[in-house]
């Protein structure tokens, strides 16, 4: 994998932030808001008023990985 990070705005309860993720952790993100059934801003919103003290990205990467687990891949 030598794809770079890329950064991106969302909105999250009204304000405007950036995320940088890595291309493939984008798409990632946008298949699981798709299967269920949300905004890519609103799975990213769940997310950060999940996370514990950790950073927004270092959140949504580690519920990819989850997600993933879940479905048997590793």
């Amino acid at each position: 994998m030598t794809e770079g990070i890329v950064k991106r705005s969302v909105a999250i309860a009204g304000h405007r932030t950036s995320v940088s993720l890595e291309e493939p952790f984008w798409d990632e993100l946008k298949r699981m808001a798709n299967e269920r059934g949300t905004s890519l801003n609103g799975l990213i919103a769940e997310i950060d008023a999940s996370r514990a003290r950790t950073n927004l990205s270092s959140a949504i990467r580690l519920e990819i990985l989850a997600d993933l687990k879940k479905q048997g891949v590793n």
